[in-house]
């Protein structure tokens, strides 16, 4: 499965990958480090070239514009109704806005002091994974892949493997934007766009890239969980087609490449 360049092999994508990298560990549809397809993505305007083929995995980033320009849609999506045992929003609606509220909250991670990659990792899996992607030998890998990244940022940020990041350190990712591809009553597939960010400190600079994704859910016992079946039927919906555009929301290309953009959840 071909992939754009860079999309694993940088930090802060590959730690805000969230759920999508367990998918794809669970999958084997792409691997969550090497595998390049050779097809760069240029920066700046214009986001991922529309000839490579869809890949679930976060893809390369651009820098956002400095005017805005107001998003012709916008979505409040409704809140899980509990809190599971693992800290994770679930309960979302049987509806298209459910399923993509599910797959907003699966893809948003925070990764500061004593929180690892490995924590938000596990707790995506457990909460929202389905129940045909989880083994005993799915969450033994997806541990070992989480605890690499987090090996690489503690060299990065100065600490030593296994030690809470600096204060004020932190790997953030948000889903700002989302453009359903296909939908019904059980099963919904959808673009996601997510704003990653990191500091590497209280005195750093706060570093910000957009990354996008595809990811397909499917309702399982009374509630939307990421599959590996739903995200694969997702790729071959795209296959062949122009993929949206990376682009943050304010600029004109957020709006043509037909993205919603995400209030706060009603």
């Amino acid at each position: 499965m071909g992939r754009t360049r860079g999309t694993w092999n940088t930090r802060g994508t590959w730690l805000a990958g969230g759920a999508l990298a367990a998918v794809l560990a669970l999958t084997g549809y792409v691997a969550l480090s090497g595998g390049d397809d050779g097809k760069g993505t240029p920066a700046g305007k214009g986001g991922a070239s529309a000839s490579a083929s869809a890949s679930p995995g976060p893809s390369a980033t651009y820098a956002p514009p400095e005017d805005w320009t107001e998003p012709n849609q916008w979505a409040a999506l409704p809140r899980g109704k509990r809190t599971d045992s693992h800290g994770s929003a679930v309960g979302f609606p049987k509806s298209s806005e459910g399923a993509v509220a599910m797959m907003l909250a699966a893809n948003t991670t925070d990764i500061e002091g004593e929180k690892s990659n490995t924590d938000e990792q596990l707790r995506i899996y457990r909460s929202y994974i389905g129940k045909a992607d989880q083994s005993s030998t799915n969450a033994e890998q997806i541990e070992l892949n989480a605890q690499a990244s987090d090996k690489a940022l503690a060299k990065q940020m100065g600490v030593s493997a296994g030690q809470p990041l600096p204060s004020g350190a932190y790997v953030r990712s948000t889903v700002v934007g989302y453009k359903v591809i296909k939908e019904s009553a059980t099963e919904v597939s959808a673009w996601l766009l997510a704003r990653v960010v990191q500091k590497d400190g209280e005195t750093a600079k706060e570093s910000g890239s957009y990354t996008r994704t595809l990811a397909g859910a499917q309702w399982e016992d009374g509630d939307w969980k990421l599959t590996g079946a739903a995200t694969e039927r997702a790729q071959q919906a795209v296959q062949g087609q122009a993929q949206p555009k990376i682009v943050a929301p304010g600029d004109p290309d957020f709006n043509s490449s037909g993205w919603t953009a995400i209030r706060e959840a009603s």
